[in-house]
């Protein structure tokens, strides 16, 4: 355990060396910002291209911005973030395959699941910050602003978003463990969702999916309700188990 404890605190440190901390933080707390920030903004941005839009023939009304709209950005921008997220993670191990470190840290005694394990905790903390981070913002500025209270479920909203988040952070390990370039994680880890993103538009299927969960604005002006993300979520958590298991599995046999 204490080995566990130590590699996953030099993989913070890591991440603050590196920058990659300091980045996606900075990042969660602008993204968090520009939610409200967009919906205070927007009967601005459409009076400013009134003239225009009324020139091609589109006759604008009264914009009624509230808590959904920042609400919407939130569940609009969020995927965004989840992909630099993804992209600045992906090299979690491709990197030191490359570089060669990973052999010097095994020959001292290193069990490979337990390495693994330490850069998923990681991976995983630093998702939970971020995300969490930028919906308190969020939360916080729609609070001041509006009323959240007019939403429903918000924080079960979120979680479902948060959970798809981790699913990934799982998918990026197992292809971490399966391939030996970034850019082949990448590929791996962008065709695996966009499968299930496509199983997504079964009927029969689609209240069971990870994919499911980006869609989990709907239970904020109540046209969901949680009972259509409760599979979801479930599936979602044992997929992420299995392909946790199946990275150390695989790693463990890999050849360095």
């Amino acid at each position: 355990m204490r080995q566990l404890t130590a590699f996953t605190k030099k993989e913070f440190l890591e991440s603050l060396r590196t920058g990659r901390m300091p980045l996606l933080v900075i990042l969660s707390v602008l993204f968090g910002i520009m939610n409200p920030l967009t919906a205070k903004l927007l009967p601005w941005m459409l009076k400013t291209f009134t003239g225009s839009l009324e020139e091609s023939g589109m006759v604008l009304t009264e914009i009624k911005v509230d808590v959904f709209t920042s609400w919407t950005q939130f569940y609009k921008n969020i995927p965004l973030f989840l992909i630099i997220f993804i992209v600045i993670t992906s090299g979690i191990l491709t990197t030191e395959y490359q570089k060669g470190t990973l052999i010097n840290i095994l020959t001292k005694g290193m069990h490979r699941w337990k390495l693994l394990l330490s850069k998923s905790i990681a991976a995983f903390l630093l998702w939970t910050g971020c995300y969490w981070i930028s919906f308190g913002v969020t939360y916080a500025y729609n609070m001041y602003f509006w009323d959240n209270s007019m939403a429903s479920h918000i924080f079960f909203g979120a979680f479902c978003l948060y959970m798809a988040g981790i699913w990934l952070i799982t998918l990026i390990m197992l292809m971490s463990a399966l391939c030996s370039t970034n850019y082949m994680v990448l590929a791996g880890t962008g065709g695996t969702f966009f499968v299930f993103y496509l199983l997504a538009f079964i009927p029969a299927l689609k209240r069971y999916l990870p994919a499911q969960l980006m869609a989990s604005y709907s239970l904020l002006p109540k046209t969901a309700d949680i009972s259509d993300f409760t599979y979801a979520v479930i599936v979602t958590a044992i997929l992420s188990v299995v392909n946790l298991l199946l990275s150390i599995l695989i790693f463990n046999k890999k050849s360095l």
